[in-house]
């Protein structure tokens, strides 16, 4: 039973099925008919759209293509702005550069304008000069301004080399010879410049004085004044001619009395000056007192020993006596112990010239530490001057070398005045000292003829 309901189920089933199949067959193939339409209808319609999507492709394409042209062309405008930018950077900086060499230049000129021109000149450019020197503190004055000022400087400079050709007149103020600073008129000629005043009667050569930043007015002759009054308030008239150049002045105004000379030396030139005195003094007295001394001629050594050999001794010890100095009382003595023996009266008049040696070279020690001691003297001031001079310059510069000129000279007055003592001195000594053993000599010599002569002695 079971084998029969599975079969009919089975063929039933079967039954079923292709009947399914069939419809599912007729469903499918209706499916696919109106899928394959939609296709068709799809195809037609991309087909339909697709030139407008290729014109708008294209377009697009073109488009791309004009923004990269674009891209390009401002790629390379910034890389040449970029190099412009570098070219403007490194051009900027050139000038910056020059701005500062031209700076420092001009600079340079104007501290050197106001060094270089005639003292006189110097009140007319000072309010021009300092303008231009205070360019490079004023930090808010713009470059272009700095540049006017400092080439103003050089405007002037050129003018006044072109008025200094013909010459040129401005007033001013000078230091008159009493030291007194009164107004005038200058008259510029080349390196020359004219002051005569206009509140007194000052006229002369305006020159640059030692401690002074005025100019100073030099005389140079009665005789000129009212030439020189015409020439500087005029402008014209007779030009005084000195053929030195000033140099003549220069050299007078540096010349100095004795006394102003011997004041430049310091303290110390008084003890220096008391030697080279003292000195003096006793070199005097000591050759007036050494002139004055008498040695034993030959002839009268020769009477005393043959008034001696005769026995007469007062006739003897009376021609002695007319021997002034230590000579004829070196004879006198030795007359006394004529009769005593030769070894004695040698030994007597031995000590006799000892005691006389010291009394003529007195005081002659006193000349040889004067020679020895002023020149000393001289350079141990001049050793401190010298090194005051050098801790200035430390601490200030060189500065003005006239300046230091000036010092190192005045330094040296003392060894000059020490040497100017010592020469004398040492020559003094030398001829004493020679005179002295001359005396000496003479008496050495007398006692020896006097002990080969006595009459009597073995």
């Amino acid at each position: 039973m079971n084998l029969r309901y599975f079969i009919l189920w089975a063929a039933t089933l079967l039954a079923v099925s292709a009947q399914d199949f069939d419809q599912a067959a007729i469903s499918s193939k209706l499916d696919l008919d109106k899928a394959l339409a939609e296709f068709a209808q799809l195809q037609q319609q991309i087909a339909d759209q697709k030139i407008p999507l290729a014109k708008k492709l294209a377009a697009l394409e073109d488009e791309i293509q004009s923004k990269r042209r674009e891209a390009e062309r401002a790629q390379r405008l910034r890389d040449n702005r970029e190099l412009d930018l570098k070219s403007l950077d490194a051009e900027v900086k050139a000038r910056k550069d020059e701005y500062s060499y031209l700076s420092s230049l001009l600079g340079e000129y104007v501290r050197s304008f106001e060094t270089r021109i005639h003292i006189s000149e110097v009140q007319r450019y000072k309010s021009l000069v300092d303008e231009a020197k205070l360019v490079s503190e004023d930090v808010n004055l713009e470059p272009a301004d700095k540049f006017t000022r400092q080439v103003e400087v050089v405007k002037a400079s050129l003018a006044r080399l072109q008025e200094s050709l013909g010459g040129v007149k401005f007033p001013g103020a000078a230091l008159t010879p009493s030291g007194v600073l009164e107004q005038g008129d200058f008259a510029l000629f080349g390196p020359v410049a004219l002051f005569a005043s206009s509140q007194g009667e000052a006229a002369g050569i305006a020159e640059l004085q030692m401690g002074s930043p005025e100019p100073t007015v030099i005389p140079i002759g009665e005789g000129t004044i009212p030439d020189i009054q015409e020439l500087a308030r005029t402008g014209s008239g007779s030009l005084p001619l000195d053929a030195t150049m000033g140099n003549a002045l220069k050299i007078a105004s540096i010349e100095e009395g004795f006394v102003d000379h011997l004041m430049k030396g310091g303290p110390v030139m008084i003890p220096i000056l008391l030697l080279g005195a003292t000195a003096f003094l006793v070199g005097l007295v000591k050759y007036i007192q050494i002139s004055l001394i008498h040695t034993a001629r030959p002839r009268d050594l020769q009477t005393i020993l043959e008034s001696l050999r005769r026995g007469d001794k007062p006739a003897a010890k009376a021609q002695a006596s007319g021997i002034k100095g230590p000579a004829g009382e070196m004879l006198l003595t030795a007359i006394s112990h004529s009769d005593d023996e030769r070894e004695l009266i040698e030994e007597v008049l031995y000590e006799k010239m000892l005691h006389t040696k010291p009394r003529l070279e007195r005081l002659l020690p006193f000349i040889a530490l004067t020679a020895a001691c002023a020149p000393l003297l001289g350079l141990l001031v001049t050793v401190t001057g010298m090194i005051n001079t050098f801790n200035l310059i430390t601490i200030f510069g060189t500065g003005d070398p006239k300046m230091l000129s000036s010092g190192i000279s005045e330094a040296l007055i003392t060894t000059e005045y020490g040497l100017k003592i010592a020469i004398p001195a040492l020559l003094v000594h030398a001829l004493i000292s020679r005179k002295t053993k001359g005396i000496m000599a003479g008496m050495e010599q007398t006692a020896v003829g006097f002990i080969n002569g006595i009459p009597g002695k073995p």
